[in-house]
């Protein structure tokens, strides 16, 4: 078996250390690159560990993205030479200056690590609390290590800060989903599709071992994975089969619990950045680390565009900065001014106005019910009477509820619920929930999503079966779902649904119309397709990469019925939805919006 050789060198300003070995406690040797300034010292650790191969550049492996973001945003590659700039991790061109030691590890089985690939799994978050073990008692380490990263490189991060690695002293979650059921496998119950396609396009491109098919660093001209060159029946040996794997647990069983994180274990300061477009990935978890994690010591950022963009930009990349700063240096820095939570409010036309607030949800939010009324087909904050039903086809495009133009700007900020009545003519249905905003001219109003170009204001899902709440974590703004009891309908039988819509932020003109899609299938834009990413397999048609369209899990003849909502008689639906008055206004008392 080939083996890769250690070496050191000097370039580019920073003491470069190529596949230092890293053995874990199974015995088996991970490899990672170490960038750390050229003087002698003792320095605090940023590390990521993750798939995606730590010697494939950004600009390799990820080109259409890669273009997108230094198209538009010249300061992320101004000041560095952008060789050593990887796909989701801190540039460490950036950081060594700021005396910063940059440890990336190739997780188990990828890249140039060997091992069996297995993402998330208790094993990879054993590696992952090795890894900061191993950083924090290095010769070049202060004894404080700090994680940072986009995606996978923020999911992990939960899980092993709940092993609380005595080393472990900040960790920065940039955009990192938390609960492998609700947040990444299952919306609502359903099986995203996302996994399995990443799986195919993101890590078995660079599994250890796929030779000249992984491609070469463009810094040193090595095999990215690895100096071995395995058969595809090998390298299929060496992985678990992860789609299947997900379609095989359709509820939060022990599986998915071992991928999430114990939220009462996580106590080590955190900055969590969510992504108000990343609808069906990227916000939920950083929201519900935020709300639900011990640690005392805890801020909140929110952001709009491309998900791993503003961790490059100046914007974020100070704010992480500064944190780091704080926690690993010790020093005096901008952090002391940071607020508990930074939003960044979205308007029409991709416009964004920082504001600062001091929890989440926000104190002096207007839980304001918009009641669905039957004959107007309106969204109304007067309670309709009489009695309706509407049917819709339960894998159709479904139907949509307006409000009239709004008589003044408003503005929704934080996670909303839909309360609706129905029955299905199968044993179960699915039901997906898009909030939109409609122009006075009837446009509707998308933005850049974390992924899609033309992503709605805020998404949910429910299937029916899913139904069960669990009562202890539920609240009236944020439905919780147990997953862990099928309740199939009966036919004709009406049953009542609370639908978590995952958090947004919009401030709507006056003139605009908010509206609510209960459909039975996933949001489709209506203006056109968004085109495709390198990395991805499909079109992006209004939800990314983000579906829910697997014939294992959605067979029609269980899902493709007649969907029944009711109305009436004790039966009311309504979206409830988080208003939120002018600063002013909230402290003036009975002078809040509706």
């Amino acid at each position: 078996m080939a083996t890769l050789q250690e070496r050191s060198e000097v370039r580019d300003g920073m003491r470069i250390d190529w596949n230092v070995p890293i053995t874990m406690d199974d015995g088996l040797v991970l490899r990672a690159d170490v960038f750390r300034p050229v003087k002698e010292g003792r320095y605090p650790v940023i590390l990521t560990y993750g798939p995606y191969a730590k010697n494939l550049a950004f600009q390799d492996g990820y080109p259409s993205a890669w273009q997108r973001m230094v198209d538009k945003h010249p300061d992320v590659t101004a000041g560095s030479t952008n060789k050593y700039q990887n796909w989701e991790v801190v540039d460490p061109e950036k950081w060594v200056p700021h005396d910063y030691v940059c440890v990336r590890v190739d997780s188990r089985g990828t890249g140039c690590s060997p091992g069996y690939v297995d993402h998330f799994s208790p094993r990879e978050t054993k590696d992952f609390y090795d890894c900061i073990e191993w950083s924090g008692v290095q010769s070049w380490s202060n004894g404080k290590v700090g994680l940072n990263g986009i995606s996978y490189y923020g999911i992990n991060q939960w899980h092993v800060a709940s092993l609380q690695p005595p080393h472990l002293a900040a960790m920065c979650v940039w955009e990192g989903a938390a609960d492998w059921y609700r947040d990444m496998t299952h919306h609502g119950g359903m099986v995203s599709t996302f996994w399995e396609n990443w799986y195919d396009m993101q890590v078995k491109t660079v599994q250890y071992g796929a030779g000249e098919r992984g491609g070469r660093s463009r810094v040193h001209g090595e095999l990215v994975c690895g100096p071995e060159t395995l058969s595809e029946a090998e390298l299929r040996k060496n992985r678990c089969d992860f789609g299947a794997e997900i379609v095989a647990h359709p509820m939060d069983d022990d599986y998915h619990k071992a991928r999430s994180p114990i939220w009462s274990k996580i106590t080590v300061p955190l900055f969590t950045a969510a992504n108000w477009g990343g609808q069906g990935l990227h916000p939920r978890g950083n929201f519900e680390g935020f709300v639900r994690a011990a640690a005392k010591n805890k801020w909140l950022e929110a952001h709009g565009i491309e998900h791993w963009t503003h961790f490059y930009t100046d914007y974020g990349r100070e704010q992480q900065l500064a944190f780091f700063d704080y926690f690993l240096h010790g020093k005096k820095s901008a952090w002391n001014k940071q607020p508990k939570v930074l939003l960044q409010l979205r308007y029409p036309g991709e416009k964004f106005v920082a504001r600062a607030e001091n929890e989440w949800p926000l104190k002096r939010t207007k839980w304001t019910k918009f009641y669905l009324d039957p004959k107007s087909m309106a969204l109304t904050t007067k309670k309709p009477s009489g009695s309706a039903q509407l049917k819709f086809e339960a894998m159709g495009d479904g139907l949509t509820f307006l409000t009239p133009p709004l008589a003044q700007e408003t503005e929704i900020t934080g996670p909303s619920a839909l309360k609706l009545f129905a029955s299905s003519s199968t044993a179960d249905a699915d039901f997906f929930i898009v909030l939109r905003v409609f122009s006075g001219d009837m446009k509707e109003i998308v933005f850049q999503g974390a992924i899609d170009p033309h992503t709605p204001i805020a998404q949910g899902w429910l299937r029916a079966s899913h139904r069960k709440l669990d009562k202890k974590l539920s609240t009236p703004y944020r439905p919780y779902h147990t997953h862990d009891q099928k309740q199939p309908l009966k036919k004709g039988q009406t049953v009542e649904l609370d639908i978590e819509i995952w958090p947004t932020c919009i401030v709507v003109p006056a003139g605009y119309r908010i509206a609510l899609s209960i459909r039975g299938k996933d949001y489709e834009y209506g203006g056109g397709s968004g085109g495709k990413l390198s990395n991805f397999k499909n079109e992006l048609t209004g939800c990314g990469p983000f579906l829910h369209n697997d014939p294992r899990d959605r067979p029609p003849a269980l899902f493709g019925g007649t969907t029944s909502l009711q109305f009436g008689r004790g039966k009311t639906p309504y979206v409830l939805l988080p208003i939120i008055p002018p600063k002013n206004q909230a402290k003036s008392k009975g002078r809040g919006r509706k």
